[in-house]
């Protein structure tokens, strides 16, 4: 990677994320408060959630370029004021809400960089593995585990191929899915919690998520440039368009994610 102008900023960014993992950890590892019957308000959940997106906000506010927030926990912002966005960011502070609850460790802090209705840079991070994800528009996609450091390449694959790997949700499996798959060649399927579903792309060990159910912009938007970058693409399935941001209403159309057609 060259000294892109970018770069700086999402290194950065990817030491919020990390401080937002270390508080959601200290949560989600309080074995105590998890068997508690609390309140909705005050779930471990709940506070993992509010937690570190108080975490990446500060952050994001204390860095030299800023940039307003649209974050799942302060989506109020009206449209008529956020239509006009050139540059910001759009936070997921915790995806894989059923993950955490379920304590398997598939959830992961999600930050993007938004221009007009593009993702152009995203990092994620998964706190229980401690492993780093991120791209920059036109700088390849990149994975980050200990010291260990390496560019992440979606595999290539025809639509024919025999066994494709599809990524599909635990938690929702429905007919138009499952539709979908009676059309491939024998394929096998992959369960993955959160934005992990595009990474497992991201980095070439299955070919195909597609996402026909409800999902909304912060679910997607980081996770989506760093698909694109190691060669993927993630396009709607009605238009084959890619994905955008900033919508009117911020509920994704149903798309199909997948690595390198050839």
């Amino acid at each position: 990677m060259g000294n892109h102008p970018m770069e700086d900023l999402i290194e950065q960014v990817r030491i919020i994320a990390i401080a937002a993992g270390d508080k959601i950890m200290e949560i989600y590892s309080d074995e105590a408060s998890f068997g508690v019957e609390t309140k909705a308000d005050n779930s471990p959940l709940t506070r993992a959630d509010r937690e570190a997106n108080e975490v990446i906000c500060k952050g994001l506010e204390k860095l030299k370029i800023v940039y307003p927030i649209l974050s799942e926990e302060n989506k109020e912002i009206e449209y008529v004021d956020r239509k006009h966005y050139d540059y910001f960011w759009m936070v997921d502070p915790l995806d894989g809400t059923k993950e955490f609850i379920k304590r398997n460790g598939e959830f992961t802090v999600n930050i993007a960089l938004i221009h007009k209705e593009r993702s152009v840079a995203g990092v994620v991070y998964v706190p229980v593995t401690k492993e780093m994800y991120w791209a920059i528009d036109g700088e390849g996609a990149f994975y980050q585990k200990d010291n260990q450091h390496s560019q992440l390449k979606a595999s290539k694959y025809q639509i024919t191929d025999a066994g494709l790997k599809v990524v599909c949700s635990r938690s929702h499996l429905n007919d138009e899915t499952s539709s979908f798959l009676d059309n491939l060649n024998e394929p096998e399927t992959v369960a993955k919690g959160s934005s992990l579903k595009f990474l497992i792309l991201a980095e070439g060990k299955a070919q195909i998520y597609p996402r026909l159910a409800p999902t909304m912009e912060w679910d997607t938007a980081a996770a989506q440039i760093i698909l694109e970058e190691a060669g993927g693409k993630v396009l709607r399935a009605d238009d084959h368009k890619p994905l955008s941001y900033n919508k009117e209403n911020l509920t994704n159309p149903k798309f199909i994610a997948h690595g390198s057609l050839t």
